[in-house]
């Protein structure tokens, strides 16, 4: 059968998804009866994924079209996921780039679509979503123009086919349709014929040696570990003795135990796979992503897969919180680092060290790809306390350097100047500045890492919600000077027990408070942002005091301002350097390193 292995890569939110679910639905892969044909995002089956509206993990999918298997892989759209689209891009011959005909390429695009040139891959460019009422195609087909010409190796990836799609509908062409083109059927033939016409089909021999570089892990309780990547020569068979290693040398040998293929969203038990196809081992206990697997008679192993440096870190302890064990089921720092290792075998942008007092030393690529692992232990049970994450530097050539970021913020034109005037604040740079027809303005800055940390919510906050920020890693520049304190003084509870509407009232005299009444709280809990700049202690569990002489107003009900609830990120960003994230499977409260008040005192002496 002919193969072709194709990736779908673009930016955040610009319809990857989407479109390979039209492909799924449009092959037949699946029966008109079944569930999965009325179900949106098919491919986003994590929770997460589902509920934040992103592609997290990178998926491969199957599907025939006349008589041609199609490999499908859809990788996610934010940087901070990019160590999935790196390794994942190396099991494809091609790509199809969406683009958003109103957004144009935007950062995650040019990330996306550098890797893919660097590896030598000719993209097929979909422009997505024209029937936006501000859709702009012939700007966007110029500005993905430009931004090929920016990025190529050679000349020949300068010339690339464009189709146009309304993925949401089902619905693609190889030329701007018409109207009436548009109100027509769904099909996505023309991008079946793209994928056949434009992306090559696997080279290898057959009759070589089988040799497979492995780019992905899977696990289940049936068979273990699943060793994923496409077969470079030979072929995969049950019982095949194979040597697992790198460049650098053989760790080990193996047998497989079964050979897998994708079949629309399940996985196949196949008797042999050959050159070209993407599959699934088992029997290869401790492989892991990167290394080779080879027949062990004539092993030779394959490049080890390059993947991007992390640019934060976070520290990760058992929580020590007052109210330990109330709330999850996994409370020790063993299982938290048990846990840290078995993501670490599958999440190859993820790095571990081990800090001092039993902390676990997180790095990873963003707030966002940290904060997605934290949620993941949250709902697995796990009680834990985090810090505030910490920019990575290092030392080149003698001199300590810093991560710097190329920031796109996209914004309603009246807030732009507010934007401007924070971002300079974190030592932002403004390089330009476009205003677009729908009254929103795109300003383009770079800006250090460090800087990024907490502007999302600021941002929101400036804009009254219309900000759209994203970031992409630029380079290593030498330290700056440091960042003025960007956050005032937190409210902190003086004493524990359950916070009350008078005691809460109170504390809104002083400032805003993260907590609705009967909410039970300790010594050192923060429970609101003050006013002004320092710390500020308050009970919050104080009641109003009886007496038996009633004073005109007294009996009236108080009436509070509604609490700021903030999200796992949210209080990510919140966090300074002697506060901590306490995280349950039912909460997440903000504290102080140091809960009690005198002691506190004493430390910042």
């Amino acid at each position: 059968m002919n193969i072709r292995n194709v990736a779908i890569i673009a930016h955040v939110d610009h319809g990857k998804t989407t479109l390979v679910d039209g492909l799924l639905k449009q092959s037949k892969i699946f029966r008109e009866n079944e569930a999965v044909m009325s179900q949106e995002l098919i491919m986003d089956s994590n929770d997460q994924e589902r509920e934040r509206g992103i592609t997290i993990l990178a998926k491969n999918t199957a599907v025939t079209y006349n008589d041609t298997k199609i490999n499908i892989v859809d990788t996610p759209g934010h940087a901070d996921f990019g160590g999935e689209v790196e390794r994942t891009l190396n099991m494809t011959d091609g790509a199809l780039l969406i683009v958003d005909a109103k957004e144009g390429p935007m950062p995650q695009t040019k990330f996306v679509l550098k890797k893919a040139l660097e590896l030598g891959l000719r993209p097929v460019v979909v422009i997505n979503k024209i029937d936006k009422p501000d859709a702009q195609v012939d700007k966007v087909i110029r500005e993905t123009a430009d931004l090929f010409l920016d990025l190529a190796t050679d000349e020949a990836q300068l010339e690339f086919p464009i189709y146009y799609a309304i993925g949401r509908d089902g619905k693609a062409w190889a030329h701007q349709p018409t109207a009436e083109e548009i109100a027509g059927d769904a099909d996505l033939t023309p991008i079946f014929e793209a994928i056949l016409h434009h992306v090559p089909a696997p080279n290898g021999s057959v009759d070589a040696p089988f040799q497979m570089l492995v780019s992905a892990l899977d696990w289940d309780n049936f068979q273990g570990k699943y060793a994923i990547g496409k077969i470079s020569r030979g072929v995969a068979r049950p019982g095949l003795a194979v040597s697992i290693g790198t460049p650098d040398g053989w760790r080990s040998t193996a047998k497989i135990d079964r050979v897998y293929t994708g079949l629309g969203l399940k996985r196949a038990v196949v008797e042999e796979a050959t050159t070209g196809d993407i599959v699934a081992l088992t029997g290869l206990s401790d492989v892991k992503i990167g290394e080779t697997v080879a027949d062990a008679k004539s092993p030779e192993a394959l490049p080890t897969i390059a993947i991007a440096e992390p640019t934060l870190k976070m520290a990760v302890a058992a929580s020590t919180s007052p109210f330990v064990g109330k709330e999850g089921t996994q409370l020790t720092s063993q299982k938290i680092y048990e846990r840290i290792l078995k993501e670490l075998e599958v999440n190859v942008s993820l790095k571990m060290e081990k800090g001092e007092n039993n902390e676990y030393i997180l790095s990873g690529r963003g707030e966002l790809h940290l904060s997605v692992f934290i949620e993941a232990l949250r709902r697995e049970g796990f009680e834990l306390q985090i810090g505030k994450p910490q920019v990575i530097t290092k030392v080149i050539d003698g001199q300590r350097v810093e991560p710097v970021e190329e920031l796109t913020v996209d914004v309603a034109t009246e807030y732009s100047s507010a934007v401007t005037g924070e971002v300079g604040k974190r030592k932002g740079m403004l390089f330009s500045q476009t205003e677009n027809e729908d009254g929103t303005t795109r300003l383009l800055f770079e800006i250090p890492t460090r800087g990024l940390l907490g502007l999302r919510n600021v941002l929101l906050t400036l804009s009254r919600g219309t900000a759209v920020m994203n970031s992409m890693f630029l380079r290593f520049d030498p330290v700056g000077a440091a960042l003025p304190k960007m956050r005032n003084g937190v409210l902190v509870a003086s004493e524990g027990g359950v916070a009350v509407s008078y005691g809460l009232n109170n504390a809104q005299a002083r400032g805003i408070t993260f907590i609705n009444p009967q909410t039970p709280v300790y010594q050192g809990m923060i429970v609101g942002l003050n006013s002004r700049e320092g710390d500020l202690e308050i009970n919050v569990t104080k009641e109003k005091k009886q007496s038996n002489v009633r004073s005109s107003g007294a009996d009236d009900a108080i009436v509070l301002t509604p609490p700021t609830i903030f999200s796992l990120e949210q209080c990510i960003d919140f966090l300074e350097d002697d506060e901590l994230l306490e995280v349950t499977p039912k909460s997440l409260r903000l504290r102080k390193k140091i809960l009690n008040g005198s002691e506190r005192a004493k430390s910042s002496r």
